[in-house]
């Protein structure tokens, strides 16, 4: 998987507005069949989603679907229209333990033939929405090699803070243990790019972009929004900086240098680096390369 700063809900049953999402800049789309779309919808939503998958795709747009729960016993019907060439993944809400992984393994595989797709071409990112998921991640995480990444919850009012029952603030220590355990398990299960739902206030640029900082020196690389306008402050944040791009090349450059003098240590900048600082500087070039920053 490569790295998604930006991940944009777009309801499915909105034609014209999946049409114009890609405009707005994201890394990738998530074409909703599930809590945006009212259950009168869901039957035209799925056509709906599945042209729009057609139509975008053939623009190079990374494409997610987030599909009903298991639970809700529409996941298969959701599957049978939306399985194509043009389907990068499938975001499913509330995903709680291995076996919920497996059986959406399952279904893919079903519909992957049926689509004759290659197996497992078609990636997993489950949603852990509540205290039994979250508590589950690492397991979650490693339950199918079609799972890329695990996305968290942490936002207001929404089906973690039911679960849990944390009263929200914008400063976000009543979530911090949550932000924190799905990142080190999605880590551990050796996901590179672990993404978090934590804002859900349109308005609140400015708590958008705090927010999006504290997740980012936590070690998630992005976050999945509900708003065109929440596109462009989280790109900016989980984009490396000219400063940062700059302290790693410099970086790499010392420690060649060190290395020519036949030492694997050097002071740059004040502080001594290492080998372990050296596979720091090229993982997170390599991030800026991905996202499209000049190195």
């Amino acid at each position: 998987m490569k790295p998604l700063r930006s991940l944009l809900f777009v309801p499915g049953n909105k034609a014209a507005w999946m049409e114009k999402a890609p405009q707005y800049g994201a890394d990738a789309l998530i074409l909703d069949l599930e809590d945006s779309v009212p259950l009168a919808d869901k039957a035209t939503a799925r056509t709906l989603v599945r042209q729009a998958i057609e139509t975008l795709s053939a623009r190079r747009q990374t494409l997610y679907v987030r599909v009903n729960a298991l639970d809700t016993d529409m996941t298969g019907d959701d599957l049978a229209a939306i399985v194509c060439d043009g389907l990068h993944g499938l975001l499913p809400p509330k995903v709680e333990t291995v076996e919920d992984v497996e059986r959406l393994d399952t279904l893919l595989a079903y519909f992957e033939r049926r689509a004759e797709l290659p197996l497992g071409r078609i990636e997993l990112i489950p949603t852990l929405e509540t205290a039994r998921g979250i508590r589950n991640a690492y397991d979650i995480a490693r339950a199918s090699p079609r799972v890329a990444s695990i996305a968290g919850g942490a936002g207001k009012g929404g089906d973690t803070n039911r679960s849990l029952g944390y009263v929200w603030t914008k400063e976000g220590m009543e979530t911090l243990f949550i932000r924190s355990k799905i990142l080190l398990d999605a880590r551990a299960a050796g996901i590179r790019y672990p993404l978090l739902a934590s804002w859900f206030d349109v308005g609140d640029l400015e708590g958008l972009t705090a927010d999006a900082r504290r997740n980012r020196q936590l070690g998630y690389t992005g976050m999945l929004l509900i708003h065109p306008s929440h596109v462009e402050p989280v790109n900016r944040v989980f984009t490396p900086s000219a400063e940062e791009v700059a302290y790693y090349k410099g970086l790499l450059a010392a420690m060649q240098e060190a290395e020519r003098q036949g030492t694997a240590a050097v002071t740059y900048q004040g502080a001594m680096v290492d080998i372990a600082m050296l596979k720091t500087a090229q993982e997170m070039l390599e991030v800026a390369k991905e996202v499209g920053v000049r190195v």
